[in-house]
C-alpha cells in the first residue's frame, strides 16, 4: 500500500495523515487490485463554510479513479471522499468479475 500525501496551502498534519491512512487501509484490504493512492489536502479561501477540500486519486489496472469533496473540516471531507471512491470501486469490481 503506497499513499502519497500533498498538502497545498495547508500545514502538514500527522494526525490527519494517520486518520486518512486508517480509512484507506480498509479499501486496500477489501480491493486487492489497488496499487497506490495520492491524497491532496487543500483549503479554499473563497468559500468559508466548506473550505476544506480532500482529493483522492487511486491507481489500479485500467483508468484511475478520482473523488473530491468540500466540507467544514478535513476528517468529514476524507470520509465523504472515501465513500465516493468505494461506490466507484464496487462498480469496477463488477466489471472484473465478468472475466
Amino acid at each position: 500500500m503506497i499513499i502519497n500525501y500533498e498538502y497545498v496551502g495547508v500545514d502538514v498534519s500527522e494526525t490527519l495523515s494517520a486518520f486518512t491512512e486508517e480509512k484507506l487501509r480498509k479499501l486496500f484490504d477489501r480491493y486487492e487490485f489497488l496499487i497506490s493512492a495520492t491524497v491532496y489536502f487543500k483549503q479554499d479561501e473563497n468559500q468559508h463554510e466548506t473550505s476544506k477540500i480532500c482529493n483522492i486519486e487511486l491507481s489500479l489496472p485500467g483508468p484511475r479513479i478520482f473523488a473530491s469533496s468540500n466540507e467544514q473540516n478535513f476528517e468529514v471531507s476524507v470520509k465523504e471522499t472515501i465513500g465516493d471512491l468505494e461506490r466507484q470501486l464496487k462498480k469496477r469490481k463488477e466489471v472484473y468479475k465478468t472475466y
